[in-house]
């Protein structure tokens, strides 16, 4: 059964807010709960290196997820993640997100 990725990058010119982001990330997997357990197969998130390529973005974010279904909690109902949405839309200066089916 193939999973669901969701890559997220973010342009957060502060470091302090950069660093709160990532922890933020760093908690996701113990906070983000669905029937009182945790759901997200794995996240990651750093920052990236800067150069030309990295396009001014400056935090980059990997979440697993085993199927649409928790994929779909997590983007609409996850009260973890609305949290971690609400900071975000309020120090960054843009941000992509994408959506991957890895077979």
């Amino acid at each position: 059964m193939p999973t669901i990725r969701r890559m997220v990058l973010f342009k957060i010119p502060s470091e302090v807010d950069q660093q709160k982001l990532l922890g933020m990330y760093k908690e996701m997997p113990t906070r983000a709960l669905k029937n009182g357990k945790s759901y997200i197969l794995s996240v990651e998130a750093g920052t990236t290196q800067q150069d030309s390529r990295a396009q001014g973005y400056t935090i980059a974010a990997t979440s697993v997820f085993r199927d649409q279904e928790d994929f779909d909690y997590y983007d609409v109902d996850c009260k973890a993640h609305g949290e971690l949405k609400a900071f975000a839309r309020s120090v960054n200066e843009g941000m992509c997100m994408v959506r991957i089916v890895v077979d």
